[in-house]
């Protein structure tokens, strides 16, 4: 797994349309649901994975642009170093953007959350999480935040599951951490 960064979200209760009593809320990496703290790529302060280095970045953002964060959710993220193209059925090694410095620091503490699977169709930042975007959680088992259990079950699942229901790929798999903020700096 690749460390691709942070990102703080505003956390979102499961919506009444996405029909299963297994999901509690949306842990989502996609911006669809629960969204990103900010439209934050105006700013170009984010790494070659659309990320954020450190959370200290986030916060510096959103002190010198008055984004409030209080009600948001720090998390940190990882990649599995292959997408998987679902017209080809095939993985294949993708890269960060290049123009971009990246130099992620990992978190102190991370808690695994679970895994999420995106799609990355225009090829840089993720556009959507079809476990939740597209109700793929109604016959896809899931934990509470709509997360699959582990790698090997998300990478089981592109290479089996009917994912071209969903929005088109290729997709890549996250393992996603729960993150605390430094301390006092909220």
């Amino acid at each position: 797994m690749i460390p691709v960064g942070y990102m703080a979200k505003n956390v979102v209760s499961k919506p009444e349309w996405l029909k299963t009593d297994r999901v509690f809320d949306l842990y989502s990496i996609s911006n669809c649901m629960s969204d990103n703290f900010a439209d934050y790529i105006q700013y170009w302060k984010h790494n070659g994975y659309w990320f954020f280095d450190s959370p200290y970045i986030i916060l510096s953002l959103s002190a010198e642009n008055n984004i409030n964060l209080n009600n948001t959710k720090l998390f940190f993220y990882e990649v599995y170093e292959l997408e998987y193209d679902e017209k080809k059925q095939e993985w294949r090694i993708f890269k960060p953007e290049t123009t971009f410095l990246t130099d992620v620091k990992q978190p102190e503490n991370k808690k695994l959350e679970g895994f999420d699977i995106a799609t990355f169709f225009t090829g840089n930042e993720p556009q959507c999480s079809p476990l939740s975007c597209n109700a793929l959680a109604e016959t896809i088992i899931t934990n509470e935040h709509c997360l699959i259990k582990s790698l090997d079950e998300a990478k089981k699942l592109l290479e089996t599951f009917p994912f071209n229901k969903s929005e088109p790929g290729p997709f890549r798999i996250f393992a996603v951490y729960s993150v605390e903020w430094p301390v006092n700096d909220l």
